[in-house]
């Protein structure tokens, strides 16, 4: 367990939380992943005692609004910080996803041109033939394979790449066999960084579309300093984010370098371990 924080305990103001593998509780398939009772009210408790709470999560709106209507929710980054919503209780579906930005500004999106976006697509597939790619923008999924192999009800289209709509892109996905692993590595261009969810999903996205990034944009939003926030994560895309919060704690359940570098540990998202150290620590 990471002690590189030891001795420089504040009192936390700001609570971020992960969804999946984190706060939400395992389902037999993605779209039956839940939240329970104990974590809204425990939530709602920490937001009631003046804390900010905050939601950073790879999943786009489509997906993740859904848990953020249950709760006291003052900010969301979306898609790994792709999208970052300030004002969440202003927004919905079809202005979070239209690609037109609020007149008040409460939007943020970081991403790239689709055109570039399908000129790496096309890239990639010419080096790899048959690999499943896709462009994610404005919560559709423009992709070579049928996403329902993985996603129930996420909107998608098929593309060659040569059709997708002008816009801001928020990433690019790849499934690509274990043995494409270190080929693909090879092949991703300078201007993208790498995350890999659960094993198996890998998501291309620009240099400042990261859960640490928008962890330091909100806590600058919110004046609160990062010694003052508590974060909670499982996943590798999380690792950075604990690391720069003055608190960062993997649930028990969490990839084995999340719980090497982690301050603390808490129980399992399936023991409600998130909620239990808030209730322990902060209420």
């Amino acid at each position: 367990m990471a002690s590189s924080k030891t001795g420089r305990a504040h009192a936390t103001t700001m609570v971020v939380a992960d969804l999946d593998g984190t706060l939400l509780h395992d389902g037999e398939t993605f779209e039956e992943r839940f939240l329970t009772q104990r974590s809204i009210d425990s939530i709602n408790r920490l937001h009631d005692a003046g804390m900010t709470f905050v939601v950073e999560t790879a999943r786009p709106v489509s997906t993740g609004l859904q848990f953020v209507d249950k709760l006291p929710v003052d900010a969301v980054a979306y898609l790994n910080g792709a999208l970052i919503d300030f004002n969440p209780a202003a927004s919905d579906y079809e202005m979070l996803t239209s690609g037109i930005p609020p007149k008040d500004g409460h939007l943020m999106k970081i991403g790239f041109s689709s055109r570039r976006a399908c000129e790496v697509c096309r890239y990639l597939l010419e080096e790899l033939p048959g690999m499943e790619v896709g462009i994610v923008m404005d919560d559709v999924r423009y992709t070579n394979f049928d996403v329902t192999k993985y996603w129930k009800t996420q909107t998608w289209r098929y593309t060659d790449f040569n059709d997708v709509p002008e816009g801001i892109a928020d990433k690019l996905i790849l499934f690509p066999n274990p043995e494409q692993w270190n080929r693909v590595r090879e092949l991703i261009p300078a201007d993208f960084d790498v995350h890999i969810s659960e094993g198996s999903l890998w998501m291309l996205m620009s240099p400042d579309a990261n859960k640490e990034h928008a962890l330091n944009i909100l806590a600058d939003h919110f004046s609160t300093p990062l010694s003052q926030t508590a974060s909670f994560g499982d996943d590798l895309v999380d690792i950075s984010m604990l690391q720069q919060s003055g608190r960062g704690v993997a649930v028990a359940n969490a990839n084995p370098d999340v719980l090497r570098i982690a301050d603390e540990i808490c129980p399992s998202n399936n023991d409600d371990g998130v909620a239990q150290w808030i209730e322990r620590h902060l209420l």
